[in-house]
């Protein structure tokens, strides 16, 4: 019900824009459309988006403004660039011309990033080039994100935690999030990242700030994922500030602020793909679902300047400890079994463990004592362990890293001993730049199907033939951080949990 009745409310500035009269018929310099009404606790200000000509008639600009009661407005954005607009037109917002002003939001909203200089080459779609499908709702979806955004770096404090709660709440319901999927499939794999680090700097910022005023509201995690099944792909892809995932364990929550301000500026991106074909048999049919493609990585929401400067290093984050996935036919009637290929683990390379203990004590006047004491052993490292199992029609799919230094114990159930993390040849130092090491040198872990598992197979009843079916991907992720260069004993691990469905023609 109260998802309904936000829906309901959802801010329809499409239609506001899109009705918007001649504008040499204007009775005033301005229209306005309320974002955010005054509420108990605010009821003298509201949030507003205005349209404002200048006093050229053709030109039109938008802010976003607090506007009072007491008729003060203060303007917390401003487009850059003037909209040129017939002024003599009945209906000065068609669809091209609304279609031109999104990808101008979109474009304001990208400037917000950090860290965007490896998308200097990628353009935003032509306008021109096709009919958007459900225009409406990704234009509401991309203003409410660009004011949720002014919002966190530019409302004043004693209104901002009403508008983005207000936001927020429009900004989750399930439409907003198909809009921002439909949004995402326009821009591309790569301003999807670059938007996505854009919001969840944003939504990372407005997290510390709660915890800092010790806010009694409590945040949504702000995970956005999406899943694909088209080409016999399943494809997931997912993103999460790391400040917004579940602490599960920690050893100090006071540590430096250097070493915090590194822990929290990341985010946890994530793509699943999953191959999957149809084997119609004599007397049954047979879904075949192989691993193509696992890929998990923390990436930093702020440039290596800022990081450098206030931060520990930008290689000291947290690294994927361990992922579980849950692969479930929603529907059980027809199906008969399923099988999966046995567990295993990566390669295994030898490491040189070596132990020694050295001392001195030469008093004055003295011979002198000297003991010196070496033990060296060659050891195997398997990092990564893979397993499968099964339960019920459910296929499970582990992937688990362990700390060989100290007998083989899973890192993300378990604390670092004091003695691996001030020794320098342990594993998981240095752990973004040696030759053997259980990361990529970006700090994230990529499985491929080549390497983990042949296949999940489940057997299914003949009449299932021509049957759309469904099946839910559950996921697990584990996120820990163990010191990498930095002298600390702190350590955490961080827990983050999603939901998709999948389709699948049996065809």
């Amino acid at each position: 019900k109260k998802k309904m009745m936000s829906e309901k409310k959802f801010p329809d500035v499409f239609t506001w824009i899109q009705n918007i009269p001649q504008i040499t018929k204007w009775r005033t310099t301005s229209l306005s459309f309320c974002i955010c009404p005054s509420t108990s606790d605010f009821p003298n200000s509201t949030l507003n988006l205005i349209a404002q000509k200048s006093p050229n008639p053709s030109v039109l600009t938008f802010s976003i403004i607090v506007q009072s009661n007491n008729h003060s407005t203060l303007y917390l954005w401003t487009t850059k660039q003037e909209l040129s607009i017939n002024p003599n037109s009945p209906n000065p917002f068609d669809e091209q011309t609304i279609v031109s002003l999104l990808f101008d939001f979109v474009e304001t909203i990208l400037t917000y990033t950090s860290n965007s200089s490896n998308y200097s080459t990628i353009k935003i779609p032509n306008p021109d080039s096709s009919k958007i499908d459900g225009l409406k709702d990704i234009f509401n979806a991309v203003i409410l994100t660009l004011s949720f955004i002014v919002c966190v770096y530019e409302a004043p404090l004693y209104l901002r935690e009403n508008c983005l709660n207000t936001l927020k709440n429009h900004l989750v319901t399930c439409h907003a999030r198909q809009a921002t999927i439909s949004l995402m499939k326009l821009l591309g794999s790569n301003l999807e990242e670059q938007w996505m680090r854009t919001v969840n700097l944003a939504l990372t910022n407005w997290i510390i700030e709660q915890r800092r005023c010790e806010s009694t509201k409590t945040t949504t995690t702000p995970l956005f994922s999406y899943a694909v099944s088209a080409y016999g792909l399943w494809k997931v892809q997912l993103y999460c500030p790391v400040e917004a995932m579940e602490v599960e364990r920690s050893s100090n929550p006071t540590a430096d602020s250097r070493l915090l301000f590194s822990l929290k500026f990341n985010q946890l991106e994530g793509v699943m793909q999953f191959n999957h074909k149809v084997v119609v048999r004599d007397k049954w049919i047979d879904v075949i679902v192989k691993i193509d493609n696992i890929r998990y990585d923390v990436i930093k929401l702020v440039n290596e300047k800022l990081m450098s400067r206030r931060g520990a290093g930008e290689h000291e984050k947290h690294f994927p400890s361990r992922i579980s996935l849950q692969l479930t036919p929603t529907l059980q009637t027809d199906f008969i079994s399923v099988s999966v290929s046995k567990s295993s683990n990566n390669p295994g390379r030898e490491f040189e463990v070596e132990r020694s203990i050295e001392g001195s004590f030469d008093p004055p006047n003295s011979l002198g004592l000297r003991v010196a004491g070496r033990e060296a052993s060659t050891m195997t490292m398997t990092p990564w362990k893979f397993e499968q199992s099964v339960l019920g029609y459910t296929a499970n799919l582990n992937w688990i890293l362990y700390d060989s230094s100290v007998g083989g114990r899973e890192v993300f159930s378990t604390k670092p001993s004091r003695f691996s993390i001030m020794s320098p040849r342990s594993w998981f130092k240095d752990r973004y730049a040696r030759a053997y090491r259980s990361f990529t040198r970006r700090g994230g872990v990529i499985f491929a199907g080549d390497e983990y598992g042949e296949s999940v197979v489940w057997k299914i009843k003949k009449g299932a033939l021509g049957r759309r079916m469904e099946w839910e991907i559950k996921g697990f992720i584990w996120l820990t951080y163990w010191p990498n260069k930095y002298k600390t004993f702190y350590h955490e691990t961080r827990r983050l949990e999603f939901t998709q469905l999948l389709n699948l023609t049996i065809a």
